[in-house]
């Protein structure tokens, strides 16, 4: 308040608004001129501009009589762009750089706020710029002598080649046949520096006369920038409250739309986006995030936002895949539009991709080449599918990309329901389609109508595996103690009856069993480990006497405890080739090449004290 009252007002003066000029004053700013250049009327010597791109270019003359000037390289420069002849299409006719082109850019792309000012008599008139452009040096001259140099070493080497022309006659044509323009190919084509070149080339010049300071007609045209009736009538733009006066004269910083570069599709801007109807936001959304929890959506929609008005809207552009929203085919793939890669119709590319969601309301894992077989699209259509909404993991396939939304489906049931029909009815189009094999959907239908949601995460499946293998872990303990009872009497029956032991009977295991013919021919005519003509009576077809029994389980105990010191965990195909093995290292008539049987060597793995693992 201090600093106001020692700043007092000295005089108020009216302003007034020109109209005369509106939408056609410039205002053009000049570098910093040479010393050998001055701005006056005998400079300027040509001027050209187009409207709609607000481009200037001006001609003005260089002073090459003015001590500062260096006339020698004047000469220089002329002499590279025009060479040593000069005619009417030379840029300088006088020999010597004696002229200098300036073009314009423009310095601000909003310039309503600017206005050029002329105060006379106590009144301050303003004129809105429709323009304002930069004036800088323009080195076209320098492309011209390239393009000369570039001709006369052409012309240099087409004299040695001479003998070579008739062979230059003949030239070999590509044809190619280009595939249709896609949208987004269009899009990046028109905004590509070439294309925006090649449309300011072809707006074409107009040329200017230029009127010096002192003209006649520039003094009339001076007069408009006065405004022509100072009454109130004329001015109603004044007539403003002080707010709307202050808007006026500042307007908001807001670009026009046209002069914008248009932004990449899938760039976002969320203060325009909230401008938008609900509907045409959480399209936009969708079709550039793909795939969305509810949670998410409802957060960029911004607060206060209905939700029952954005589930009614987000159902018609997106489907339920695992409790979170997938967006539709038909609007990543509108009609009448084709694949980038292949050509293929988006009818074809809406029905493969609707493919591949139902496979992950399914489950939670899609191979890549089981959609490709089904669907017959390329792999480059396939891989967008798949990367629009899952990850690929090594060894494994493509998982999607976000976990189970436990929250939506207990909050919303008659959302799922109604999504579920949904899914049944594309379900029954797939089936139709892809002649899809009904031993691959019997499972999926079984589970939808035992009770269970559509849509099981991996954890859920994991954890319903483990339940299932402890409710049938005790009946399969139960089983096991019998038949271990079972081999135990069995066993004891053996050994009271010497004649009921068979060689190689494999009653418990179903694995293939033991080999033992490749150590025949180390026996030296030996059956069974005994000499033929020792146990003609007894030994043969494998059929031992009453003293070897407790020898043979002796060596097989022992042969069995030392490996399982060494090794605690085996499987009985491993524990076979060890045993096989130990019979190679034993010399020829050993008591254990009497043939040992699977049974045999599993009894006596379960009477040292081990423990048979159940594996489900």
């Amino acid at each position: 308040m201090a600093n106001e009252e020692d700043d007092p007002i000295i005089q108020e003066i009216d302003v007034f608004l020109a109209r005369s000029l509106l939408e056609k004053l410039y205002l053009f700013q000049y570098p910093i001129r040479p010393a050998s250049m001055t701005y006056d009327d005998v400079t300027h010597l040509s001027a050209k501009i187009k409207p709609k791109q607000q481009k200037v270019e001006l001609e003005m003359a260089i002073d090459t009589l003015n001590p500062n000037y260096c006339r020698s390289k004047g000469e220089q420069i002329a002499l590279n762009v025009d060479g040593t002849c000069t005619d009417e299409t030379s840029t300088y006719s006088s020999k010597l750089m004696d002229k200098q082109t300036f073009s314009s850019s423009q310095a601000a792309s909003n310039v309503s706020r600017y206005a050029a000012a002329v105060y006379k008599k106590g009144e301050l008139h303003l004129t809105p710029l429709h323009g304002i452009l930069q004036l800088r040096p323009s080195f076209t001259y320098l492309d011209k002598a390239d393009a000369k140099h570039r001709e006369r070493e052409a012309a240099n080497e087409g004299g040695d080649s001479s003998q070579d022309e008739a062979e230059d006659d003949v030239k070999q044509i590509t044809v190619r046949f280009s595939r249709p323009e896609t949208e987004q190919a269009r899009q990046r084509r028109v905004q590509s520096y070439e294309f925006l070149q090649k449309r300011q080339a072809e707006e074409h010049w107009i040329h200017l006369h230029y009127y010096g300071l002192k003209d006649s007609r520039s003094e009339h045209e001076r007069q408009y920038l006065f405004s022509q009736g100072h009454g109130l009538a004329e001015n109603t733009e004044l007539i403003k409250s002080p707010s709307e006066y202050l808007m006026m004269l500042m307007p908001p910083s807001v670009e026009e739309e046209n002069d914008k570069p248009m932004a990449p599709s899938n760039v976002l801007s969320m203060a325009q986006l909230r401008t938008l109807p609900l509907a045409d936001q959480i399209k936009i959304l969708m079709k550039n995030v793909k795939v969305m929890p509810f949670a998410n959506l409802m957060s960029l929609l911004g607060s206060g936002t209905d939700s029952t008005a954005v589930l009614r809207c987000i159902q018609q552009v997106a489907m339920l895949v695992q409790g979170n929203w997938v967006v539709k085919s038909d609007v990543l793939y509108p009609k009448d539009t084709s694949s980038p890669h292949s050509g293929v119709p988006a009818e074809v590319l809406c029905r493969g991709r609707d493919f591949v969601m139902w496979k992950f309301t399914q489950d939670r894992w899609v191979v890549r080449k089981e959609v490709a077989a089904v669907t017959k699209l390329c792999p480059e259509d396939v891989k967008d599918f798949l990367e629009h909404m899952s990850v690929a993991r090594i060894n494994k396939g493509w998982e999607f990309m976000l976990p189970y939304d436990e929250d939506f489906v207990k909050k919303h049931p008659d959302i799922v329901q109604r999504q579920h029909m949904l899914w049944m009815g594309i379900q029954a189009k797939l089936e139709k389609v892809y002649n899809l094999l009904k031993d691959h959907l019997t499972p999926k239908k079984q589970e939808a109508q035992s009770g269970h949601p559509l849509l099981v995460s991996g954890e859920q499946r994991v954890n319903m595996a483990k339940a299932k293998v402890k409710q049938n872990y005790g009946q399969l303990e139960k089983e096991f103690q019998k038949q271990k009872t079972e081999m135990k009497s069995n066993d004891t029956s053996a050994k009271m009856d010497v004649s009921n032991i068979h060689i190689k009977e494999e009653p418990v295991s179903d694995e293939e069993p033991m080999d033992t013919s490749a150590y025949e021919s180390m026996n030296n005519g030996i059956v069974n480990g005994l000499h033929a003509e020792e146990n003609s009576t007894d030994s043969l077809n494998g059929h031992l006497p009453g003293g070897c029994i407790d020898r043979v389980a002796q060596e097989l105990k022992a042969f069995v405890s030392s490996t399982f010191k060494k090794q605690f965990v085996l499987t009985l195909s491993e524990l076979k080739r060890l045993f096989n093995l130990h019979l190679a290292s034993l010399p020829p008539g050993h008591t254990l090449f009497s043939g040992i049987s699977d049974k045999m060597l599993q009894d006596m793995v379960l009477d040292t004290g081990c423990k048979q693992i159940l594996v489900p």
